[in-house]
């Protein structure tokens, strides 16, 4: 069974950072980075003080076979404003970054690796379980 995962942006960071997700990583046939998630993740390494350390990592990483960037295309706006409406409907907002990263996951149909608990409130969404 093919495993592909998407990760979340908190999921990249935990598994330079700590390791955490190290083991599904290792397993999964491809990793998916959705385009949001490179926006926030060089947002994030222009904050800091290892910029060009992180973002050669994160390139490194992007040449791996198994890995590719999602970008938003037609579909991937679609879903986001099903997904839009639906948590509008259920009262349960979730940032917006994360509603286009839950649609590129679900675009994909993989699994969505993120510690974020507001995905929940996307049941469309198949998630990956630590």
């Amino acid at each position: 069974m093919e495993l592909t995962l998407v990760l979340d942006t908190n999921a990249y960071s935990d598994w330079r950072r700590a390791g955490r997700w190290h083991g599904r990583i290792a397993l999964a046939n491809r990793i998916i980075l959705p385009a949001t998630v490179i926006g926030e993740l060089h947002h994030g390494f222009r904050k800091g003080a290892k910029f060009e350390e992180n973002t050669r990592k994160l390139r490194e990483f992007l040449t791996e076979p198994q890995v590719s960037v999602h970008p938003v295309t037609t579909r991937t706006a679609e879903i986001y404003g099903e997904f839009v409406v639906h948590l509008q409907r259920h009262g349960t907002p979730i940032p917006t970054n994360d509603i286009w990263i839950a649609a590129a996951a679900h675009e994909c149909q993989g699994r969505l690796v993120s510690s974020d608990d507001h995905f929940q409130y996307l049941p469309q969404v198949d998630r990956e379980e630590e």
